[in-house]
């Protein structure tokens, strides 16, 4: 790493505000690291401080119940989320997206959190959790606000996160526990990969949700359908709202027609 920083490792909270209203813009938040390490060393970021948040206990674990739903904290990381109970009994489809994440090593450090704030376009993490409304709960020493997930991821490696402030955690309301979800991934070769084109649908007795990634500079959430809303009126919601690119990964075209296909597969999978 050619970028020499200060490294912190608070052990609560208020020591990790005020560490971030100390350094302000030059602060970067640690929890996986899988993003920022490379980022650093690439000189991409440039640091003065690195505040590592996996020592902070309110900022581990999964957790559940009857009336917040599901809260997935900041520092737990991809395999603590799919291995979680609860996940596997009630959110499957969350399972199944967070553990094509990366590889066994990397999900083992990665977090769900930090998937979400590093804000891909393609990020796995974020298709199941836009499309059961989750919500992200931000901090700083002054404040706190929840934003809705689709608010915020702001553009490529873009989020709505000010300086001074952090994730605590991502909640999916209690209403969405038990909705029927699939996932599909397009993939250059089979094992871990970047998507080239990925679909999630969640059903529930009231309506359809549809994310889609790696078609747009964010991710794109389809809401407002019912639960019987034909599956060619979703094609073609999806045709209009992404806007995929040609690149050296695939093309706009392939992109285009593998979204629709994956989504009747997923709506005649669900159904």
């Amino acid at each position: 790493m050619r970028t020499p920083f200060n490294y912190f490792a608070p052990e609560t909270l208020s020591d990790a505000h005020e560490l971030l209203e100390k350094h302000g813009e030059r602060a970067e938040i640690l929890a996986g690291g899988t993003d920022l390490l490379v980022d650093i060393r690439n000189d991409m970021k440039q640091p003065d401080a690195v505040i590592d948040i996996k020592n902070i206990e309110e900022l581990n674990g999964v957790e559940f119940d009857s009336d917040d739903g599901l809260i997935i904290n900041a520092a737990a990381t991809c395999t603590e989320v799919s291995s979680h109970t609860v996940v596997r009994d009630r959110y499957p489809f969350i399972v199944e997206a967070t553990s094509e994440l990366a590889s066994h090593q990397v999900r083992n450090r990665a977090t769900v959190v930090g998937n979400i704030c590093n804000a891909s376009p393609c990020a796995d993490a974020a298709r199941p959790l836009l499309c059961l409304d989750a919500s992200v709960e931000i901090s700083s020493l002054q404040n706190k606000r929840t934003l809705p997930l689709e608010e915020f991821i702001t553009g490529v490696k873009q989020n709505d996160l000010a300086p001074g402030e952090l994730v605590e955690r991502v909640r999916v309301p209690v209403e969405m526990a038990d909705a029927r979800g699939a996932n599909r991934k397009l993939k250059r070769i089979k094992g871990h990969d970047l998507s080239l084109a990925s679909v999630t649908m969640v059903k529930t007795d009231a309506e359809t949700r549809v994310s889609i990634g790696a078609c747009g500079p964010t991710p794109v959430v389809l809401t407002g359908f019912d639960a019987s809303t034909d599956v060619d009126e979703l094609c073609s919601a999806a045709e209009e709202a992404i806007s995929p690119i040609d690149d050296v990964r695939s093309t706009a075209e392939y992109r285009n027609f593998m979204i629709k296909q994956y989504i009747r597969e997923l709506d005649e999978e669900l159904s």
